[in-house]
């Protein structure tokens, strides 16, 4: 979609230092961190909502938000991460990966 901002960040019209990427999904520091290593996950194809993605993106895009997830879990000392599925706010379908403390 070409005003989705989370499309200009996958196409390069945005800067944005890329923590993860492969041929399906990148991610990438939230611009508002909600807690120490907030990471958005998303599929590089526009997607507004989770139900949208074709299943082997969304394969993918799990399996990416599940293995940053463990690797956040570590770097921060988190006692476990807090996943939310938006498509709202943004219209193209993410994971936040939240970082919590018990």
């Amino acid at each position: 979609m070409e005003n989705c901002i989370f499309c200009k960040i996958v196409r390069g019209e945005i800067p944005t230092h890329f923590t993860y990427e492969n041929e399906y999904v990148v991610a990438f520091p939230d611009i508002h961190p909600k807690a120490p290593g907030h990471t958005l996950v998303i599929p590089k194809e526009h997607h507004q909502w989770f139900y949208e993605v074709p299943k082997e993106t969304a394969d993918e895009w799990f399996g990416a938000a599940q293995m940053l997830g463990l690797k956040l879990k570590e770097e921060t000392g988190a006692d476990y991460l807090q996943l939310s599925i938006i498509g709202k706010d943004v219209p193209h379908a993410h994971i936040h990966l939240i970082p919590q403390k018990l």
